[in-house]
């Protein structure tokens, strides 16, 4: 294919041409960078108490200069993306059709989000140092990489539901192995290097795993035949890109086996040979990766279908049983999320029964039960119609916000955690456990486990989401419609955890007062079907008018359907709960019964009076009194009556 521009064609000029792709490795490279370093900064470095080390500090003031690069470039970018889109030069652009892209256009809404969150990251890091700062910091260059990869020719592509989920993975994955690389790199000399070393090893090899696994399926569907592997550009792009990603494994394979035991040998030198190759490789499949995004995809489309482009996927048929449960859409997000789940969870188990602990059947199944259906919900037939039909995406909302939750709480997976997670050999390096019991024990999570706040999250969750304005728009975009299913489970994982959990961190609330905040929510959930049952406007209305089928009934008979499942679905697993609940206060009052019985017995055979023996006596010397007094007073009223006869 000729790349020349054709004659009559406008071209934004020669400076946007070559500025677009070099800007855009900058920007890459500036996130790259303040991601892993952050990352290393304060996940791999050991700390001085509270506060991050000495080597830590110098890593996140040095990396404030970058993100404050990244935060530029993403800028440049939105002005550049502008004069490309428009095929103006940037020095005729007009203030109006810039503030306009960056505003209104997914594409400029994501470079502006970046650019927000890149310079928020420059000023934190300079902001003090706290080890939770330096967690806060790692966790908002993470996330700032993530908004790029929401638009472009992942979000156009059918089936963006892996091509989208996919994607996003495979650059924070990037970013985390190749930026930890360079963090690595300027702590070479820190104290106990060869352990440092190890933990971005492991760190590195998961990155390794999780880009060839989201790098596959992105080519898969971008691609759309195998062919196309070698008979397009794109696709000689993407082999080259595999050949690097291959190249830097076999690195990545020979620093664990050799370098690191060179490591903890007293030989530092072996580390900065190994990864200025290993970087050097890296860098060249970042360049390409730039160049797989200016490179148009082998998958053309001569009409588009506007449905499909919104949707990911064609107009479904009718439903029927076999198609709600046998006509999958995949989500990579929650497929990725349930195989971890699961297998996280069953290697907990088999490292605790290897040490001789037993953990209980019921909560492992109770767990991988509760994943399933989660899977299930979210993959299956059901999840398609979910996305055309009010009724089906009210089917989705109950399962994942009730029968999901109570299966995961019921697995108590902190529990296990605790368990089975290793302390670090370095008291001064916090792992897994140690932010899972920082986490637990914080302020933050103090607030959400009382009772009140965790029905409030659930209840206004509920209401906003449907009389708030916010179902259409979140169906709309992919990421928004991921962070409405992820909340659904998140805030009832929250109420089932303070009522039935078994984790610690909950507060401790007697069952009575448990039970009347279950029965609150019982009756918040029935009036909500009776509230939407008698409504009169279509919820979401922009958005199910859109993607309505033909063969469907009406959109509000469809939403009063919709209402008389979420009325009637909620009953059994509501019923459930409370019986549980019922039976614990029963419990409660045997056990407490019981320790009285058992303190009166002890009182008994030792002679000494009980706390309830005690509560007695001081009940009867304040009836005795009383009644002295009340005689005090007769006899006072009768003694002048009786002189005046």
């Amino acid at each position: 294919m000729d790349d020349a521009v054709l004659p009559g064609i406008p071209s934004p000029g020669a400076a946007t041409e070559w500025a677009l792709p070099l800007v855009t490795f900058a920007a890459t490279a500036f996130g790259v960078l303040v991601a892993g370093i952050t990352v290393t900064a304060a996940f791999l470095l050991p700390g001085d108490g509270p506060s991050v080390s000495a080597y830590g500090w110098m890593l996140l003031r040095r990396t404030a200069w970058p993100a404050l690069g990244w935060a530029v470039s993403a800028l440049a970018l939105v002005v550049l993306t502008v004069s490309d889109v428009l095929a103006v030069p940037v020095g005729r652009l007009t203030s109006p059709s810039v503030v306009s892209f960056a505003f209104s256009v997914n594409q400029g809404q994501a470079l502006l989000l970046q650019a927000a969150l890149a310079l928020v990251v420059a000023v934190l890091c300079r902001a003090g140092v706290s080890r939770r700062l330096a967690f806060a910091v790692a966790v908002l260059a993470s996330a700032a990489v993530l908004p790029p990869a929401f638009t472009g020719h992942a979000a156009s592509a059918g089936n963006h539901q892996i091509a989208v989920t996919s994607l996003a993975v495979h650059v924070l994955a990037a970013s985390l192995w190749v930026g930890g690389l360079a963090g690595m790199l300027a702590v070479r000399r820190v104290r106990r290097f060869a352990e440092t070393a190890a933990r971005y090893s492991r760190l590195a090899l998961g990155c390794f795993v999780a880009t060839a696994l989201s790098g596959v399926a992105n080519a898969a569907v971008r691609l759309g035949e195998l062919p196309a592997l070698w008979t397009t550009r794109y696709g000689v792009l993407v082999l080259m890109k595999v050949l690097a990603l291959v190249a830097v494994g076999l690195i990545g394979a020979w620093h664990r086996s050799r370098t690191l035991p060179l490591l903890a040998g007293g030989q530092p030198r072996a580390f900065l040979r190994l990864a200025v190759g290993e970087l050097v490789v890296l860098g060249a499949a970042a360049g390409l990766a730039v160049a797989l995004s200016r490179s148009p995809t082998p998958v053309v489309v001569d009409e588009p279908d506007p449905l499909v482009e919104l949707l990911g996927f064609p107009m479904p048929a009718p439903p029927t049983a076999l198609r709600m449960l046998g006509d999958p859409l995949p989500d990579l997000f929650f497929l990725t999320l349930v195989a971890a789940g699961i297998g996280f969870y069953l290697a907990g188990v088999w490292r605790l029964r290897r040490e001789g602990h037993a953990w209980p059947v019921s909560r492992t199944a109770s767990w991988v039960g509760g994943m399933l259906v989660l899977g299930a919900i979210t993959g299956l037939g059901v999840a398609r119609y979910a996305y055309v039909l009010f009724s089906a995406h009210m089917v989705q909302h109950m399962v994942l916000s009730m029968v999901v939750p109570i299966l995961l709480v019921g697995g108590a997976p902190v529990t296990l955690a605790l368990r089975a997670l290793r302390r670090p050999r370095d008291p001064q390096v916090r792992g897994a456990r140690e932010w899972l019991m920082l986490a637990l024990h914080s302020r933050f999570a103090r607030l959400l486990s009382h009772p009140v706040v965790a029905l409030a999250v659930y209840v206004a969750s509920l209401y906003g989401l449907y009389f708030g304005g916010l179902l259409g728009t979140l169906m709309r975009y992919h990421l928004g419609h991921l962070a409405m299913l992820t909340h659904f489970v998140l805030a009832g994982c929250l109420l089932f955890w303070v009522l039935i959990g078994v984790d610690p961190g909950r507060r401790r609330v007697h069952p009575a007062l448990l039970t009347l905040v279950h029965f609150l929510a019982m009756v918040a959930h029935a009036f909500f079907g009776f509230v939407l049952l008698q409504a009169t406007t279509v919820i979401g209305q922009d958005w199910y008018t859109a993607v309505h089928p033909p063969w469907a009934s009406s959109l509000m008979a469809d939403q009063r359907l919709g209402a008389g499942l979420a009325w009637a679905f909620g009953e059994l697993p509501a019923a459930a709960i409370m019986l549980l609940l019922v039976r614990q206060w029963i419990r409660s009052d045997e056990r407490e019964q019981a320790r009285l019985d058992r303190a009166a017995d002890r009182a008994e055979a030792t002679g000494e009076e009980d706390d309830l023996a005690r509560y007695n006596a001081f009940l009867a010397a304040a009836a005795a009194r009383g009644t002295s007094g009340s005689s005090s007073a007769t006899n006072e009223d009768e003694a002048p009556q009786t002189g005046r006869k």
